[in-house]
């Protein structure tokens, strides 16, 4: 059987890509333990790891599975959020359904970005060519089934990179999230010279716009 797991890394971020990860397995028989057997075994939720065991998990997944890693950038994300069609959760239900229709699972493990797993199930399922592939879509899926803790390595992985490649570019951004006062002060002084890396729909950016936007007013 073919399971196949998929998760994703960098939601919340203001600053820079989403990235979207499938990792497959082929094991014996149809149980989701078998997967622990495999080559893949010591994955865990990305978040509960440290970043240089990340890396090293990360290698050795790439080695030992198939798998799909997906960029969907600032702008494609803003796109989707400005879209009466689109929101993030359908956004990344299309770019699960690119993975899935890659790789062929026979079962397909997904982390479910929506409250609502059932309707994202169902949207989801309408974007796949093979209608009758097994859809496991759970809440935290990435705790619980390792196919899905390795999709959550290599996305996070991956994003940890594109900012470093940000940082090294642009300056000290932060690691991206509205919280963080590192990437507060980031936005503050570059959300004008920088807007390719910016998420323009996200409320900490559209504050710097408008609080410009109230200067220029107080000034006449």
């Amino acid at each position: 059987m073919k399971i196949l797991g998929i998760d994703e890394a960098g939601r919340g971020p203001v600053i820079g890509p989403l990235i979207v990860a499938g990792v497959m397995i082929e094991v014996k028989g149809s149980s989701t333990s078998n997967v622990e057997a495999s080559n893949i075994d010591g994955v865990k939720d990305s978040k509960l790891l440290k970043h240089d065991v990340r890396i090293k998990l990360d290698k050795k997944i790439k080695k030992n599975s198939k798998y799909v890693i997906i960029e969907v950038n600032p702008q494609e994300i803003d796109a989707a959020l400005n879209s009466p069609d689109l929101n993030l959760n359908w956004l990344e239900a299309h770019k699960y359904a690119d993975i899935i229709n890659e790789l062929n699972p026979d079962r397909a493990i997904i982390d479910c970005p929506s409250p609502n797993c059932s309707a994202f199930e169902s949207y989801l399922r309408n974007l796949l060519e093979d209608k009758d592939v097994e859809l496991v879509v759970e809440h935290k899926a990435d705790m619980k089934y390792p196919t899905c803790s390795a999709a959550s390595i290599l996305a996070k992985v991956r994003r940890e990179e594109a900012m470093d490649e940000i940082k090294e570019k642009y300056g000290k951004t932060g690691p991206g999230y509205p919280a963080n006062p590192v990437t507060q002060q980031f936005i503050k002084e570059n959300w004008e010279k920088h807007p390719e890396i910016f998420r323009k729909t996200w409320a900490t950016f559209k504050n710097q716009k408008k609080m410009k936007d109230q200067k220029s007013l107080d000034g006449f």
